[in-house]
């Protein structure tokens, strides 16, 4: 049935090449072929793009494949509706009939569906004796079962392209985040580089990002920010390198004292005689791996109202947050674990950021082991915590002199 499709539309409606183009592809439809409705009116409204078919027109198509009894396309099946007008109107929504038929002339224009008319125009079905189905006139859905790899090629090249446009906005958003957060903390602790310059670049970058675009007009940022940041780190691990260099003959001296992960502990028990027995001794700084000591600070400054003699060290921070733990209810068991998962210099860090958080915390020992077991898992990391902590007291007023 659907092989005698007709040539010519019905009254003044024009013939083109383009039309008997889609006739004659629709004509070649394989044998046995068969899509399911739906899937292609999915896949069509994800390459909507690519198609060229605006919403409105696919609400009409939606109307359409309403009236098709199966969800299956398929020529045994047959590949004409035929609903008027006030029918399909009330299937698209309530759409006005001049909007309809604005939209229904979308759609053949777009070779998604095409017109079957009767002699008089009319769209009807005509019945043999039996009852079954001898000729109906009206719209042919041939073209979405002969075009229906084509529309899975356009929804899956939109999807890709969805894709690739969010990988790139991710990739400049945590660009944009770590340079502005490593150029601060340098700025803070006064490290040696071009850091007025980098920012004023990095800035410059920033403000001219447009709201919507798409990912070639996205590239030339993303190199830009990915130049900014190569600059950083290369400053940063030269500052690193030259203050590890300093501290290397400390670091030695000390080495065999400090590498016993049980030593924190000892001054737990008996805070202040280990304070007294230990002022004698050459204090010596214990940098930690990534954050210098005055951002810690920084960030938690509650942390120095529970040491005696104020923090001037990393020593100082350790014997205070293990102080400290005694204060926030967290067990000698559950502080000891956190610092042989987390290590000795992250683990003060950490209740230093809890400690700052105390009011919003309903049990900091059973976060702290939170926190280790994800420690452990390798899904936590002290950085976006502290720098959290930093951006909540940034509003506060500076309390430093000189």
């Amino acid at each position: 049935m659907e092989r005698e499709i007709a040539t010519t539309p019905f009254g003044s409606r024009p013939m083109s090449l383009a039309l008997v183009a889609a006739q004659r592809e629709a004509r070649e439809i394989p044998e046995g072929k068969a899509v399911d409705k739906w899937q292609v009116y999915r896949d069509l409204c994800e390459g909507k793009s690519l198609i060229a078919i605006g919403d409105r027109a696919l609400a009409v198509l939606a109307g359409l494949l309403s009236f098709y009894p199966d969800d299956e396309l398929s020529e045994d099946n047959g590949l004409i509706v035929f609903p008027s007008n006030r029918q399909l109107s009330l299937r698209a929504h309530g759409m006005a009939d001049s909007t309809l038929r604005r939209n229904l002339a979308a759609l053949l224009e777009c070779g998604i569906i095409l017109r079957r008319d009767s002699p008089n125009g009319k769209r009807y079905a005509r019945k043999g004796r039996g009852g079954e189905l001898e000729d109906a006139f009206g719209f042919s859905l041939a073209p979405l079962l002969a075009r229906a790899e084509e529309f899975h090629a356009a929804a899956e090249r939109v999807r890709a392209d969805s894709r690739a446009l969010r990988l790139m906005r991710e990739r400049i958003t945590l660009q944009r985040r770590d340079i502005g957060k490593l150029i601060e903390a340098a700025l803070e602790e006064s490290a040696d580089g071009a850091w007025a310059s980098l920012w004023k670049r990095f800035r410059a970058v920033v403000d001219q990002l447009p709201r919507k675009a798409s990912i070639g007009e996205l590239e030339p940022f993303a190199a830009a920010l990915d130049g900014i940041r190569d600059e950083v780190d290369r400053a940063l691990n030269s500052f690193i390198n030259v203050e590890n260099q300093s501290g290397n003959e400390s670091h030695s001296e000390r080495q065999q004292s400090d590498s016993n992960p049980d030593s924190i502990f000892e001054f737990e028990p008996a805070f202040e005689k280990a304070r007294v027995a230990a002022e004698p001794q050459p204090r010596r700084e214990e940098q930690p791996r990534t954050y210098p000591l005055g951002l810690v600070l920084k960030a938690c400054p509650d942390i120095a109202d529970y040491a005696v003699d104020g923090i001037s060290s990393w020593r100082d921070l350790m014997v205070t947050a293990a102080q400290v733990r005694v204060y926030l209810g967290v067990s000698p068991s559950a502080y000891e674990e956190a610092c042989h998962v987390m290590g000795q210099e992250t683990a003060p860090i950490v209740v230093a950021c809890i400690l700052q958080r105390a009011q919003h915390i309903n049990s900091a020992g059973g976060y702290l082991r939170a926190l280790t077991e994800k420690a452990r898992a390798g899904e936590f990391s002290v950085g976006p915590m502290l720098m959290a902590a930093l951006k909540a007291n940034s509003s506060l007023p500076d309390t430093k002199t000189g």
